[in-house]
This record gives C-alpha cells, structure tokens and sequence, in this order.
C-alpha cells in the first residue's frame, strides 16, 4: 500500500483563510475527480459562494458548526452531516460557534 505524502495549502476563497490538505494528487484520481482533501474553516473563517461547472461537490463534515449556503438557501450543518452540490448550482460554508470546521471535500468531473 503507497503512502501519499499530504500537501496543505493556505487559500483566500472567500472570508479569511481556509487550509487545503489534498489527500490524492492528480495522478491517483485519474481525471475522475479533480479534488479529495480535508478542509479546516478557522472560527470567522468563510469559504465563500461558488459555482460548480463541469463537476459536483460533497461535503462530510467531521469536526464544528458550519452555515452552509446551497442555492441561496442556508442549513446548519454539524459533525457527521453530509452535504451535496450538483454540476451547476452553488454552494458556501462559514464557520459558526467557537471551534474550527472541519471536513473532508470531494470534486468529482461530470464531463
């Protein structure tokens, strides 16, 4: 069994700063899947309201409180809560209370 080295990345996508660990480069997701990663939203962090075109994008969270915004509409959303955005629609998420959301994030290519 390979052992892949985990890369994290600092990102501005929307209030603050979020930390990006890829899980799978490239190579492992054979163009299927254009991201698998585990996702730290600090406290007043936010990732802003995206787009998807070409793809969906699923959410597990695994750690905190979030809001997370879906076509507009806005849910609570909690560890062990399981989020999905389809090819074409939207989506956001903020962390809420007084510890760092965190979850794993998973783009999958539809075309």
């Amino acid at each position: 069994m390979p052992i892949i080295e985990q890369k994290t990345v600092a990102a501005k996508k929307g209030k603050g700063e979020i930390f990006i660990t890829h899980l799978l480069t490239p190579k492992e997701m054979l163009d299927k899947c254009a991201m698998f990663a585990r996702v730290k939203v600090p406290v007043g962090a936010a990732l802003g309201v995206h787009q998807h075109v070409g793809n969906n994008e699923t959410y597990h969270i695994i750690q905190g409180k979030g809001l997370y915004t879906d076509n507009g509409k806005t849910y609570e959303v909690k560890a062990g809560d399981t989020t999905f955005c389809a090819d074409g629609d939207t989506h956001g998420i903020e962390t809420i209370g007084d510890e760092d959301l965190i979850f794993f994030a998973l783009i999958i290519n539809t075309k």
